[in-house]
């Protein structure tokens, strides 16, 4: 299988401004890679980094050492870690998605338009992409009534189901999920793991963070242990 995402030698600590200065090691020598159609899950106790990588990958973290590589669908490799802010963005567009354990919401937006938005930023026609909207937030058993709302007032879960379908409305090389299911009932849950099985089935790399025993069972190829990358203080 074609390699997606490779991490070599990476880095990252932070320093604490209030603390004069003192630097607080997070990860050291992270290294590993997701394929094409593979479901890779960062596994580990609470503080051992795994948000961390999430966010280098996604350029929300610098990343200080080592290099991150994404494919992506034309072939062209980027290193995320060298990357500037405008390829970023553009990446974000085209090759990485994320999905997180919290929606962030433009006031007076509709939810059916803020699940749209990434496939109309990929050439999508508008129409077209909250016809999509509207299927994934029905599979996600968000009511209608709610479509055409702004999601700010929605209860945890509906939040999330918003959060979700917009992640998995457009195609990306490249997909991290950060916790997808942690606020989701069981019917929700089931959704979610078939939502990740078309995406492998469709060659999407994905990378998790899942505390959800169950659905971490049921999606995922390999389990890395981010205990191992541990930066010593």
């Amino acid at each position: 299988m074609r390699t997606r995402l490779r991490l070599a030698d990476v880095g990252k600590s932070f320093k604490m401004h209030l603390q004069e200065g003192a630097e607080l090691p997070v990860v050291a020598d992270v290294g590993f890679s997701v394929a094409a159609g593979e479901c890779v899950v960062l596994g580990g106790p609470s503080g051992a980094g795994k948000s961390s990588i999430l966010k280098m990958i996604y350029g929300n973290y610098a990343c200080e050492k080592g290099r991150i590589l994404i494919t992506a669908d034309g072939g062209e490799t980027v290193d995320i870690a060298a990357a500037q802010p405008r390829r970023m963005l553009a990446l974000r567009r085209s090759t990485i998605g994320y999905v997180s354990q919290f929606l962030k919401v433009i006031p007076r937006v509709a939810a059916v338009d803020i699940v749209a938005e990434p496939l109309v930023s990929q050439g999508a026609a508008r129409d077209e992409a909250r016809e999509k909207a509207m299927t994934l937030l029905r599979r996600l058993n968000v009511p209608e009534r709610l479509w055409r709302l702004a999601p700010a007032t929605f209860s945890g879960g509906e939040q999330q189901r918003v959060n979700i379908a917009r992640g998995f409305i457009a195609h990306y090389p490249v997909l991290l999920l950060d916790e997808p299911t942690a606020s989701l009932d069981a019917e929700n849950r089931a959704v979610v793991v078939d939502l990740v099985q078309g995406k492998k089935a469709d060659g999407v790399a994905m990378l998790a963070i899942l505390h959800d025993e169950d659905v971490r069972e049921r999606i995922a190829d390999r389990i890395i242990d981010v205990s191992a990358f541990k930066a010593a203080a």
